[in-house]
């Protein structure tokens, strides 16, 4: 975890920013969640946990401030509510998600199969497509029985 969060100061330092200890605290929340899709209010509830000095609007201004210098990601699931990832895009692409109607549960699909769809369209449609996402949406195992 140290030599990411060492990646990510050299980043921001970059951009003439610096990972205050409130950034860092963020940070490592983003971190120790990398399997979930949070939400600013989300994050703010897990740091506050540990870091009671940290307010709402510093989450929220520090995720645009990741999410700007691609640290993380935003994902919307249609629910009206941005989450987040931690990692920026890799390769220009984001994975893929599907997504319970009935209990919510988000699972991450990590095949890429959409290479000869994106081929297709460019080719056919004389069309340069820069990045692409997929959400399906379904019931889960527990949820379709």
């Amino acid at each position: 975890m140290n030599n990411t969060i060492n990646e990510v100061s050299k980043k921001l330092r970059a951009q003439e920013y610096k990972l205050t200890p409130q950034r860092e605290k963020i940070l490592r929340v983003m971190l120790e969640n990398k399997d979930k899709h949070l939400s600013a209010d989300e994050v703010y509830i897990l740091v506050k946990e540990k870091s009671p000095d940290v307010g709402l609007a510093t989450v929220y201004r520090t995720m645009e401030l990741f999410l700007d210098n691609d640290i993380i990601h935003s994902v919307n699931f249609g629910d009206g509510c941005k989450r987040y990832e931690y990692g920026g895009e890799k390769d220009g692409h984001h994975h893929h998600h599907a997504i319970c109607l009935e209990c919510g549960d988000i699972i991450e699909i990590d095949e890429d199969l959409l290479e000869d769809l994106e081929a297709k369209v460019s080719q056919d449609k004389n069309f340069q497509i820069t990045n692409h996402e997929l959400k399906l949406f379904g019931y889960c195992k527990k949820c379709a029985d």
